[in-house]
Formats: structure tokens, C-alpha cells, sequence
């Protein structure tokens, strides 16, 4: 080797020696910042591998949320779910077009914020029934397919298609908590109870055996013993349509219902011999399924029959529909006193998580004092201002509207539209249909529905198969 090349070597080797000093300070030197620097740092930030910073726990939890979730990786359940409601704030359980603001909105926002379901369209869901704007319910009953950990099957249980035998094999894992998960995202005034496996093909609407509503009252002037023999007269299967609101436009044409029982007693039996006016009564009514507005109406009557302003007969004279065709037109009882009490299903093996019926009665529990002491602040004021010689007028406040002065007999007022009339306008509209039927006979079909829509299908409406006839179409 040259003496030149030795020399050039000799060179190379001190520059990549001076070369390793300089990195080695520069890298104590970025420690040494790093260390300074890391204590004034956001909490919520981290150094990524390129040396940008971004949040930690915070972006790690929104970029999972933004990661589409694989809902064909795991089975589904068909399942029924009981829910009670405080339906004062709300315009009705079902959703409607011109408002968000409904308890089935609601359920479905946290359905899916809880990705129990992927939509509400392939959520093969029912309702048992639709209470309107005010009311409330004790045991709603809806039934859906939500998400499942039951990989080895089960009763309501679908498989994903690509499931393995190793996988269906698996120990079976506890299922998803849907009462907690449900209760933990919903408004405090909607609450699940309780949920229940159910068959593919169980209906909450269709496979409900009786529904109960219970309309609350106080006694105030009232005749109750009156009204509580005017109830029975409901009981048993008539036409009923000139005590609801003719639904003709969604397709309701029979208004045949069966009322199994029908009755007003107090609220505490004990004071069943009392007259106290401030005592609390309800009507009790229960059905295999009800008209739109029908518990309404008919506690509207009831009301006038306990004013005395009309008698029981009149309940008689209503239900005959061949001499009485058409509705006189009269206001319905107010909403906020009615209550779907229960919802009536033969063979399910309802399954209650304790915790959550702690957390629900305490709620109730907390409501219930809020409202207790209101109510008897109330009473105390009523009393004070009667004992300085005020006269209570002893109006019925829990009816619609402005009380006439003159009061004008039922069957002497106005009446609305027959059923004919509404029917011939909703085929010039187009929301129904008329067929020539079997035997040269008339057929009326339902034309366009509402999106929101979970009737059954295209049967003809003028003669209901047996599960239509349990059609639950809507009651407030």
C-alpha cells in the first residue's frame, strides 16, 4: 500500500471518530431537551413515530368510534324488550316526520350509539303499541335483532354466515347486558325493565295477548259508583267508531274491538268508602287492541256520565252504530292521566339485571317524592283559599277545551263524517284503493303509507285476517 493511500485512510478515520463525538453530544443534547420539554406537554398529547404529536387517549377512542364496526362478524338475536316511560315531554312514542322529539327516537338513538343494531331497517323491529303525545307507559313492549355473543346459538340467535365449527364450538359467553348498555345512554325518563329471548318470528304487535290502559283521576264532584256501572257497558266486542278518531287515511276501515274488562275504582282500596275530593280513581281497561284515541274517548264519555250531564245508557246508544252511524262531536279527555300499564305475553322468560331495577326504582322513587310534595303544596294552597269562604266551581279540568256554558246532549250535536264519506275521500286523495272484489263485492286496499309504517302488507283492509285483527294501530 502507498504512502498516500496509508495517509488518506489515516485521515478517514479521524473525521468519522470526530463524526461519532458530534453525535454523541448532539444525542445527550435531545435527551436532555426531550426530558425539559415532556413536563409542559398536554397530557392528552404523545410523539408519534414521525415526531408529530397527536392526543392519546381522546384521538385513540374517536378514531375507534370512526372505525367502521363489522356487524357481519357477529350473531344476532331476536329479542323482546320491556320498557317503561314518562311520555309528558314527549309528542308520542313512535316516529313521526314533523318531530325528533318522541321515547322511539330516542330508543333508537341509543341503540345505535350502543351498536346493538346496525339500522332501524334491518332491525327487524315491532312495537306492541303507539301511545300519542302525553302518554305514558309502564310496559312497552317492542321486539328487534340486537347484537349477540352467542357464538354456539340459542333461542332467536342468527349465525353470521362465516362462522366456523371451531368458533360455534366455543364455551357460550355470557350475552351483551342490554338493559345497562341501553339505560346508560337513555334520557332518565326511559327506562328498559327487562329483556326476553324470543322465536325469529315472534311480533311484540302481532303476538300480544291483551294490552291494559289505566286512566287517573280524582274524584273531585264526580259520581264514580255511576261511572263504574256506565264501564261495564264497554265490555265485549262492538263497533267502537263513534268512541275514537276514524283512522280511515292509514287504512283502518273495521273498528270491531273486543274489551275484555272495563273498570273505575280507587287507586287505594281502603278509601273506597271515603268522599274525599281530592281521592285518586282510574279506569281500568283492558283489551286484545285498540282504536286511535279510543281509551280517550271513551273516558270522555264517562266524565260527562260522572258530571251527570248524560246518562250511562248513552254508551249503549254510541255503540249502535245502525242507528247512531255517525259521531257527535265531542272533546277527548286530556293525555297526560293515561298510561299503557302492561302488555300482556303468553311463554317468555323475561331476564331482570338487578342493579338496573335498583337504578330504575330509585329513579321512580325520586320522581315520585318531587311530584308527592308539589301535589300537596297544591292541596295545602286549595285548602287555605276554601277556608276563606273561596267556592270551588267543581269543573272537569281533565277534558279538552273550553267547558260549555249550556250544556248540549250528545246525540243533539253535530256530527262528523260518516265512515263512507271519509272513505270516498281518501280514494279521490289516493292514500286508498278500491278493487272490484270476489262475488261482484267491493274491496278497499291501504294506497301509499308513511315510511315510518310497520302495518302488514297489502291484504285487503275491509276483511282482516285474524293477526290483523289484533292491529294495535295507535292509542293516546
Amino acid at each position: 500500500m502507498s504512502d498516500a493511500l496509508i495517509q488518506r485512510v489515516k485521515e478517514l478515520e479521524a473525521e468519522l471518530e470526530k463524526l461519532r463525538s458530534q453525535l454523541k453530544g448532539s444525542s445527550a443534547a435531545g435527551d436532555e431537551m426531550e426530558m425539559m420539554s415532556s413536563s409542559s406537554l398536554n397530557e392528552n398529547t404523545h410523539c408519534t413515530s414521525d415526531g408529530s404529536t397527536s392526543s392519546s387517549k381522546k384521538d385513540r377512542k374517536k378514531a375507534g368510534k370512526d372505525r367502521p364496526f363489522d356487524f357481519s362478524a357477529h350473531p344476532h338475536r331476536h329479542v323482546a324488550l320491556r320498557l317503561a316511560y314518562l311520555g309528558w315531554a314527549y309528542q308520542g312514542f313512535a316516529v313521526q316526520e314533523n318531530t325528533d322529539n318522541t321515547v322511539e327516537a330516542r330508543l333508537f338513538e341509543a341503540l345505535l350509539k350502543t351498536r346493538l343494531i346496525q339500522d332501524r331497517q334491518t332491525s327487524n323491529y315491532h312495537r306492541c303499541g303507539r301511545t300519542d303525545k302525553g302518554v305514558s307507559a309502564f310496559s312497552q313492549v317492542i321486539t328487534i335483532d340486537l347484537r349477540s355473543t352467542q357464538f354456539c346459538g340459542g333461542l332467536g340467535i342468527t349465525l353470521p354466515e362465516s362462522v366456523d365449527a371451531a368458533t360455534k364450538s366455543k364455551v357460550a359467553a355470557s350475552e351483551l347486558p342490554y338493559v345497562k348498555m341501553l339505560n346508560r345512554v337513555l334520557p332518565q325518563d326511559i327506562r328498559v325493565l327487562d329483556w326476553a329471548p324470543v322465536t325469529e318470528g315472534f311480533s311484540a304487535r302481532f303476538d300480544c295477548q291483551s294490552r291494559t290502559y289505566r286512566y287517573y283521576f280524582p274524584r273531585g264532584s264526580l259520581d264514580v259508583a255511576l261511572m263504574a256501572d256506565a264501564a261495564k257497558r264497554y265490555e265485549g266486542t262492538h263497533d267502537f267508531r263513534n268512541l275514537c278518531k276514524m283512522d280511515v287515511g292509514n287504512g283502518v276501515l273495521q273498528f270491531e274491538r273486543t274489551i275484555l274488562s272495563a273498570t273505575v275504582k280507587p287507586v287505594h282500596p281502603q278509601h273506597a268508602s271515603s268522599t274525599d275530593q281530592h281521592d285518586l280513581f282510574i279506569f281500568e281497561i283492558k283489551g286484545l287492541a285498540f282504536l286511535y284515541h279510543q281509551v280517550r274517548c271513551m273516558m270522555a264519555v264517562l266524565l260527562l256520565i260522572g258530571q251527570k250531564l248524560e246518562a250511562p245508557e248513552i254508551i249503549n246508544q254510541l255503540l249502535d252504530v245502525e242507528n247512531n252511524p255517525r259521531k257527535p262531536q265531542y272533546s277527548m279527555a286530556v293525555d297526560y292521566p293515561l298510561v299503557l300499564f302492561d302488555c300482556h305475553f303468553e311463554g317468555l322468560n323475561w331476564t331482570q339485571e338487578t342493579e338496573e331495577v335498583t337504578h330504575v326504582l330509585s329513579a321512580l322513587q325520586q320522581h315520585w317524592t318531587q311530584n308527592a310534595v308539589k301535589a300537596h303544596v297544591l292541596h295545602g294552597m286549595i285548602q287555605g283559599l276554601e277556608l276563606r269562604g273561596a267556592v270551588s266551581s267543581h269543573h272537569c279540568l281533565l277534558v279538552e277545551g273550553s267547558r260549555q256554558r249550556n250544556y248540549r246532549p250528545l246525540l243533539e250535536r253535530p256530527c262528523c263524517e260518516s265512515l263512507e264519506s271519509r272513505i270516498n275521500h281518501y280514494v279521490k286523495r289516493g292514500r286508498l284503493e278500491r278493487e272490484e272484489g270476489e262475488n261482484g263485492g267491493e274491496t278497499v286496499h291501504r294506497g301509499k303509507r308513511s315510511k315510518h309504517s310497520h302495518n302488514s302488507s297489502s291484504l285487503p283492509v275491509s276483511s282482516e285476517t285474524p293477526k290483523q285483527s289484533t292491529d294495535h294501530k295507535a292509542e293516546d
